[in-house]
């Protein structure tokens, strides 16, 4: 007996809709690492080094910015993102995303927010940082007027993940209104952290370790480059002769002569010691170890070994900068962005302030030669990334890039003259024959002038910077580019002849 095709058709169950509520809350005892939470009271950092060695007071870590080590890494960290220049772009592209982005603009710029922004990033540091927004009415608008950056350390979160304050009447905190207070977090390794957990964290041991360091260091140079006065008096000595040895021992710390009664001699003990004192050596570690914490790296605050190392270095701490802007702005993107947004063009979608790092010569020399190269080939950049790139304001003239259709071609070549590789070699000989016959003189009247195979070496050692290949290498680009875009030239018109 023939069975229907439906009878062979799998039955498949129908999905189970998706769970909606949060589960894995911090709140009622769920979360094992915290304990029971009250939505109430105060919740606890989960920073194990401001808990235990600091008393939950961010006043331990405020006190390690008086170290010169961390002040410097710090700073370097925190400058770097607010010398970079700030940006404000639309949400979108309909009008009223250019509106609100426009109006976001206009406001930042009356609020000086680099100010802003160089107190805010404190919250690297402590973990989370809080500034107030103040508000106010231009027209139909409500206006950001200032953000006011507070103490991080009157604020605390309780259960809820809420914002409280904590004053002399209410110690478990005021619990503070919404849309008012932009907070920013950084470090945390979860979403339950409020409080982040800042570079205080990472700083506090080395810190810790370097000022002992430093206080054994000077009783040692107490102890080993100044002897040590030792009086003796006789057995039948009052108390007084005592005490006026022991004052005349001491006063040798500070003066240049001393007087004792007589049979009270002082000796001084020369102390003696063997083997080399590492104390320097460990205050090095340590501001090494301070700098790692804070910008991933040590050349760039410490004395690097090779220009390579250094270049490196310099890369890993462009990454950090610029994952620190990328925090920082989300942060605020996702709260007074999104606040003044909602308040005043409703519908519209937010607009997203940026930073971008500035370029160094070196880059933008480099973009540009690669932009050279695409255009060669026919492509070049849209306008936006043209902006992105080198900055400033852009506009398209209209004119096809190299290698379009009605693009006009480089002439590599002066009029009369062939491109074929013979013509191109001599050229590039004669281009660099007057510089290696300059450095041939330069040797030829070093050897004359020397009286010694030693006074050459010496002359030659001194010669040799001066004796760059900047202008040889440009000489060889140049000829390499006309010779690649000659080649690609005979082949596009065999292309054409065939």
């Amino acid at each position: 007996m023939a069975t229907s095709s439906d009878e062979n058709v799998t039955q498949h169950p129908r999905a189970k809709a998706p769970d909606f509520h949060e589960i894995a809350t911090t709140l009622d005892g769920r979360d094992i690492t915290r304990g029971y939470v009250w939505p109430q009271l105060l919740l606890l950092p989960q920073d194990n080094v401001l808990t235990t060695r600091g008393g939950n007071d961010l006043r331990a870590y405020e006190d390690l910015l008086r170290d010169t080590q961390v002040k410097s890494a710090f700073e370097q960290r925190r400058l770097a993102i607010v010398g970079a220049p700030l940006d404000v772009r639309p949400g979108g592209e309909r009008p009223i995303d250019k509106q609100a982005a426009d109006s976001m603009r206009a406001q930042l710029e009356a609020i000086s927010f680099d100010r802003i922004t160089d107190k805010i990033l404190y919250g690297l540091f402590y973990g989370y940082s809080v500034g107030e927004c103040l508000w106010g009415r231009d027209g139909r608008e409500i206006v950001l007027e200032d953000i006011k950056v507070r103490k991080s350390r009157r604020f605390r979160f309780d259960g809820a993940l809420r914002l409280r304050m904590l004053t002399y009447s209410d110690l478990m905190g005021e619990l503070l209104p919404d849309r008012k207070f932009w907070i920013f977090s950084a470090g945390a390794d979860n979403d339950d952290e409020p409080y982040g957990l800042g570079l205080g964290y990472y700083t506090w041991w080395p810190v810790f370790f370097k000022r002992h360091d430093i206080r054994f260091w000077l009783i040692f140079l107490e102890k080993f480059g100044q002897p040590t006065a030792h009086g003796k008096y006789p057995r039948q000595s009052t108390q007084e002769d005592q005490a006026k040895l022991l004052e005349a021992v001491q006063a040798i710390q500070t003066d240049s002569g001393v007087i004792t009664p007589e049979g009270m001699p002082i000796d001084l003990i020369e102390a003696a010691r063997s083997g080399t004192a590492d104390y320097a050596a460990m205050h090095d570690v340590m501001d090494k170890a301070i700098s790692k914490g804070i910008m991933g790296q040590t050349m760039t605050s410490d004395s690097g070994s090779s220009r390579s190392q250094a270049q490196v270095h310099m890369e890993v701490r462009q990454d950090l900068v610029e994952a620190d802007i990328e925090i920082l702005c989300d942060s605020f993107n996702a709260q007074v962005a999104r606040w003044l947004t909602e308040w005043n063009y409703p519908g519209a979608a937010i607009p997203r302030i940026t930073r971008s790092l500035k370029k160094s010569w070196r880059d933008l020399q480099a973009s540009a030669d690669l932009d050279q190269k695409l255009g060669a080939v026919g492509y070049r950049r849209t306008l936006e990334d043209v902006k992105s790139t080198y900055g400033g304001e852009w506009e398209d003239t209209g004119m096809p890039a190299q290698g379009q259709q009605g693009a006009p071609q480089p002439a590599f070549a002066e009029p009369g003259r062939s491109d074929t590789p013979g013509d191109q070699a001599d050229r590039l000989g004669n281009e660099l024959d007057p510089m290696v016959e300059q450095w041939i003189e330069q040797i030829r009247h070093l050897v004359d002038s020397s009286s010694s195979l030693e006074d050459v070496q010496s002359g030659l050692i001194h010669l040799y910077p001066h004796m760059t290949l900047d202008q040889y290498g440009q000489a060889m680009r140049e000829a390499l580019t006309a010779a690649e875009l000659a080649g690609r030239s005979d082949i596009m018109e065999q292309a054409g002849g065939g």
